[in-house]
């Protein structure tokens, strides 16, 4: 049996209703993971800037990208390595786990 991790949709409502209406946003996603959530709301966005440190779950975020997800960026690095480099502005940052 496969493992379902928020079936009930309760992850995805609780982003929705915390962060409003993501049409057009330019987000940060700390700690991506594998993605399961950053596909979930990604195609409302404008870009997505996704970065997480582990190499597997980095690798798995970029084979599972579905099609027409061409503005979401994946960076293998942590906050550490990235911020410092990046003078990019975000309209949201998510720390992924703190749902």
């Amino acid at each position: 049996m496969a493992i379902q991790i928020d079936p009930e949709g309760y992850e995805i409502r609780a982003l929705f209703d915390l962060c409003g209406d993501l049409v057009g946003k330019s987000v940060l996603e700390i700690g991506s993971g594998d993605g399961r959530l950053t596909w979930r709301y990604a195609g409302k966005t404008a870009r997505v800037v996704a970065i997480e440190p582990d190499e597997g779950k980095h690798a798995r975020a970029l084979a599972d990208r579905p099609r027409g997800f061409e503005q979401v960026e994946f960076l293998n690095l942590n906050l550490e390595s990235y911020a410092p480099q990046s003078t990019e502005r975000f309209d949201l940052a998510l720390l992924s786990w703190s749902l």
